[in-house]
């Protein structure tokens, strides 16, 4: 592009060019529009008037960014025996404030989210060598509250599997059995707080992604309700989807966290309400449920493995002990919760991460612009790479788009408002519902010789009960409720939006008498 005299007087770099008639023609056709004589001439004077004004004034301009307030290196990108279940895709060592809640705990970052100065890959070939620089809103306060930040943890292909095979850097071993899948798409967070790499770590989750990992490993993960945390600085998949929350050895650990990353990040996030107030979640953790009433989800249990209803039923049971009433409760939608759930996330993907190249529209707030840019070349010349589930995603959303519009979109988002008042109404008798968190245990992960509906059943087939719940955003956390077969099973506990406290405290209180 040719140097242009710019409105200060200095000669600037041209942002965008003009298009030529040519061009025009050709995107006239692609739209169907028809065009009078001239009429073209016309329309890129205009373009060309409106790019060298408006535009260039906004490509240079400052934008304002997140700050980076702690010094740190790259770090380095761990030997195979340096890395556990290879659950790390990068290692660094960031020391945050001298004091605060955190001051001694270390931490895993999810590598979807960005941390400025440390490579950050998403498990993608299409992102590799990028480097943000910028640090996400929740890396931030973890290094205000005097947290440690230890490396960015494998996660799946563009987050976009519920398993952990499809990272370009090899498979997330599951710790109890290394030939099963950990979950994903936080694999590498679970398995790095499973194996004591770190006491915490954060996740993210649109389907899932924090859920599967901790039920399969055995450790706690909370997604807290939509909007609670921050999602600024993370790389979004779909904007009313997006969750990040903590993941730990235990619902203390996991509270403490929360009680850090969450709160308003003055506007940066359209997804957060401006009135949010953040409870002090660990001063609330007493383990007494007295005149509590927990609703067991017949329709969660329908269609899991006999092992994981009967594990998870009894723990329900041991809730009792701490002063609870359980019992079945029937909420008939959430039998259709997945169906609801997979047009909003699989067309909301394509349009948001694909189209949106990372970011999507439509939203007031921060955008990253790097990694904007960072994506846009690599869906342009490295969209072979992908997955074969994102594959999916692109030929599907595509598809969708050019025959249907947005139609099933759209009426996903009114059905997921019933989805919603079905829990809510739910909720209003009970304080907490019950599931099991995933249908099965670890599955295998699989074999070369797989066929492709093997494998995609293997990345896309556990979301049942995880994914309702990212569509309709209520709080919901997955902690171990025992074992078949050497192999952990999750009970997933859900609240009232904003009532997470609630969440935890249940949690909490079945923790407790485990130690008993």
């Amino acid at each position: 592009m040719a140097d242009k005299l710019g409105h200060d007087g200095l000669y600037k770099a041209q942002a965008a060019q003009t298009p030529s008639i040519s061009e025009l023609t050709e995107l006239a056709q692609e739209l169907g529009l028809h065009c009078k004589d001239g009429e073209l001439e016309h329309l890129q004077e205009h373009m060309e008037e409106t790019l060298a004004g408006s535009y260039q004034i906004v490509n240079d301009l400052v934008a304002p960014t997140l700050p980076v307030k702690y010094p740190r290196v790259p770090g380095y990108r761990p030997e195979p025996e340096d890395n556990q279940c290879n659950a790390w895709y990068w290692k660094c060592n960031i020391e945050g404030a001298p004091e605060g809640k955190l001051k001694g705990k270390t931490f895993g970052i999810k590598d979807n989210t960005c941390v400025a100065g440390v490579p950050m890959m998403n498990g993608s070939k299409i992102m590799e060598g990028f480097v943000p620089d910028i640090d996400a809103t929740i890396v931030t306060r973890i290094l205000d509250a005097g947290g440690r930040i230890l490396g960015k943890t494998n996660c799946e292909h563009m987050c976009f599997s519920g398993s952990s095979w499809t990272n370009d850097t090899g498979p997330t071993l599951n710790p109890h059995d290394k030939s099963r899948s950990t979950g994903g798409s936080s694999g590498g967070s679970a398995a790095a707080v499973y194996n004591g790499d770190v006491d915490m770590a954060v996740g993210g989750d649109q389907g899932g992604s924090i859920r599967i990992p901790a039920s399969w490993c055995g450790i706690v993960g909370h997604k807290p309700t939509w909007g609670l945390v921050p999602y600024t600085g993370a790389l979004p998949i779909e904007i009313t989807c997006d969750h990040l929350g903590p993941m730990a050895r235990n619902v203390r650990d996991c509270a403490l966290l929360l009680e850090v990353i969450a709160g308003y990040d003055e506007g940066r996030d359209s997804r957060q309400p401006r009135d949010l107030e953040v409870p002090k979640y660990t001063e609330l953790l007493d383990g007494k449920l007295d005149g509590w009433k927990i609703g067991l989800v017949t329709e969660g249990f329908t269609g899991c493995d006999s092992d994981v209803q009967s594990v998870v039923r009894e723990a329900a049971q041991q809730l009792i002990k701490a002063g609870a009433q359980v019992e079945d409760v029937s909420v008939p939608m959430h039998t259709h919760g997945v169906a609801i759930w997979s047009p909003i996330c699989t067309e909301g993907a394509y349009q948001c991460m694909v189209r949106g190249v990372g970011a999507g529209y439509h939203y007031k707030g921060y955008y990253g612009e790097s990694i904007m840019t960072k994506l846009s070349h690599g869906y342009k010349m490295e969209a072979k790479q992908l997955s074969e589930p994102m594959k999916l995603v692109c030929m599907f959303g595509k598809y969708i788009e050019k025959v249907y519009g947005n139609r099933f979109y759209g009426r996903a988002q009114n059905l997921n408002m019933k989805l919603t008042k079905a829990y809510d109404e739910a909720l209003s008798k009970y304080d907490v519902l019950v599931m099991p968190t995933l249908p099965y245990k670890a599955p295998l992960l699989p074999k070369k010789d797989c066929t492709l509906p093997e494998r995609l059943k293997n990345a896309l087939g556990m979301l049942k009960n995880t994914a309702p719940f990212d569509s309709t955003g209520h709080p919901a956390l997955t902690l171990n409720a025992g074992k078949s077969e050497g192999l952990p099973i999750g009970m997933m506990i859900v609240g009232k939006q904003f009532e997470d406290a609630k969440v935890l405290q249940a949690a909490f209180a079945f923790e407790q008498l485990q130690k008993k």
